[in-house]
């Protein structure tokens, strides 16, 4: 691995990090605002995987993300989204189809 491979990992590791030590924060208020959440972070990880010829499942992918495996993760911290997060996201998600 080169220098800015190990940069460009160990800042991921950091990223997961930071997001395992703020479980209160939801899914859907990252989606919201960022546009992308731990699922999505599991997803690009086993694209990742495959160009590199590796297989990951999704399983397999959201655990390393959440640090557990996902159902464990969400009963103990998902809550439900409330009516005005869902809005939210149905919006943005009808602004992207446009």
């Amino acid at each position: 691995m080169d220098k800015q491979q190990a940069i460009e990992a160990a800042t991921f590791r950091r990223l997961l990090e930071h997001l395992d030590q703020h479980k209160e924060v939801q899914n859907i208020e990252l989606m919201n605002l960022a546009d992308f959440c731990r699922n999505c972070l599991a997803k690009w990880m086993m694209a990742a995987a495959e160009e590199q010829g590796e297989s990951l499942n999704y399983d397999e992918a959201r655990e390393k993300v959440y640090g557990m495996p996902y159902s464990e993760w969400k009963e103990h911290h998902q809550l439900p989204a409330t009516d005005e997060q869902m809005a939210t996201f149905n919006a943005k998600q009808a602004a992207k189809n446009k």
